[in-house]
């Protein structure tokens, strides 16, 4: 049966990959003005208009990660009460909820967790992230996803040198997604477990051979991603 989802913070590149994966059912994808998280009675006013069967939360603030650790206010606003907001206006629709948490919720020391393991964020983003799982646990009618996505290509700045998490790229998570959209309860997506430093430096040699140049500096804030146009801009050299 074909239903319609309501995306939140869906206008980026996993938005994309989503339009070009989830083709059996209705998407939308509200802009900032039509659906404020931070407001209850913007979204119940959407939702009049839309009446979705679904909402995937995918709005929060995420990068840069040291962000977190200066401006707590915007961590707790948008990934903590924003997301207690929209849970509170899909249960009194009765909208099933799915939000995207991330696997930074666990302590990052062995890799491969299971949902059952012991959480300790390693980071204010993660523990925003819980905070916003904590809201959402409370609504029997939710899933959360606990995951690391990424794009391609990808680089760190620099990275955690001794934090084991799993990845997993957008038109990964984007395939799977639409196999979960009714379940419950909380379930850990991602590839095998890597050191979050590895990982980068892997990315990092595969872009200079992409790339063919040797000498590639790229100055880029934290676990930030970095598409054509910006390494053009970076590296200054033609494609």
């Amino acid at each position: 049966m074909k239903k319609k989802i309501v995306i939140t913070g869906g206008t980026g590149r996993f938005g994309n990959h989503l339009k070009s994966i989830i083709t059996n059912h209705k998407l939308f994808f509200p802009t900032k003005n039509q659906f404020n998280i931070l407001k209850v009675n913007s979204m119940l006013k959407y939702f009049k208009k839309i009446k979705p069967d679904i909402v995937i939360h995918l709005a929060g603030f995420s990068r840069p990660m040291e962000l977190h650790e200066k401006d707590i206010n915007k961590s707790i606003n948008l990934n903590i009460i924003g997301t207690a907001n929209v849970t509170m206006a899909c249960s009194q629709k009765n909208i099933k909820l799915i939000y995207f948490s991330t696997n930074y919720v666990y302590p990052g020391i062995k890799g491969n967790y299971n949902e059952h393991d012991p959480l300790k964020p390693f980071n204010n983003y993660a523990w925003s992230k819980l905070g916003g799982e904590c809201s959402v646990k409370l609504y029997q009618n939710s899933l959360i996803l606990r995951v690391c996505m990424t794009e391609k290509p990808f680089i760190h700045k620099k990275a955690f040198k001794n934090v084991k998490t799993s990845f997993m790229y957008h038109d990964e998570v984007a395939n799977i997604l639409f196999k979960l959209l009714n379940k419950k309860g909380i379930i850990n997506v991602g590839g095998k477990a890597q050191y979050i430093y590895d990982f980068a430096k892997k990315e990092n040699k595969k872009i200079k051979k992409i790339y063919q140049n040797k000498n590639l500096k790229i100055k880029i804030p934290f676990d930030s991603t970095i598409n054509i146009k910006k390494l053009q801009k970076l590296v200054k050299i033609k494609f």
